[in-house]
């Protein structure tokens, strides 16, 4: 006769002793120093002492978690008009021209987005046959054309998206003089020491050394 108590003659399971283990780095450990760089291979933070250290991971962590923050923005900003990242700086760039009597040119927005001639005229094809921005005579220049945005267009992403991105403001009006100051210096120090001019594995320079040492 089969016992009907599946297993009943098998030892227990074991169970694993204490918390399970953690698959992982913990989410605060990506942006800690002593995580990224333990050994100070990429920074020298000698003269510095540890309660520094801490407060300075937590200004990375503060400044991740405001890019996280405005990366999630920005990609439900691009749900909702159903358009890719270029195409919404475009329009940005064409409603500020708008608020500020600016012409805004195809080459204007070449330039402004660092993007060739035939990209901008994939990019206004596009957004003309969405129909977010239309093609006009320039008012002074027969040579060339003015872009703008339609007010449907302006109108939705005003209320949406740049009403979102907007709040920032409160942020910054929250804090005194002395403060937004120091933010501010503080903000294009850290522009600055990112800054890849010279940066040789940005700009593609070692891929032409390596093609001359290969040849």
């Amino acid at each position: 006769m089969v016992d009907g108590r599946a297993g009943a003659d098998e030892a227990p399971a074991a169970t694993p002793a204490g918390p399970p283990a953690s698959e992982g780095a913990a989410a605060g450990a990506v942006y800690d120093i002593e995580a990224s760089d333990p050994t100070g291979i990429l920074l020298d933070r000698g003269g510095v002492d540890a309660e520094s250290l801490r407060q300075i991971t937590r200004i990375m962590t503060a400044l991740a978690e405001l890019r996280d923050a405005e990366q999630r923005v920005a990609e439900a900003s691009r749900r909702y008009m159903r358009l890719n990242e270029t195409d919404m700086r475009a329009l940005h760039y064409l409603i500020v021209c708008a608020n500020t009597d600016a012409v805004a040119t195809p080459g204007g927005i070449a330039q402004h987005l660092g993007i060739s001639t035939a990209s901008t005229t994939k990019l206004l094809d596009r957004l003309e046959s969405g129909g977010h921005v239309v093609r006009s005579a320039h008012p002074s220049d027969r040579r060339a054309l003015a872009i703008s945005i339609t007010p449907e267009t302006k109108a939705a992403a005003m209320e949406t998206v740049g009403r979102q991105q907007a709040r920032r403001f409160h942020a910054a009006a929250r804090l005194s003089e002395a403060e937004r100051e120091v933010v501010i210096r503080f903000l294009r120090d850290m522009t600055q020491e990112l800054a890849l001019d010279g940066v040789d594995w940005a700009d593609g320079a070692h891929e032409e050394r390596r093609a001359h040492e290969e040849r």
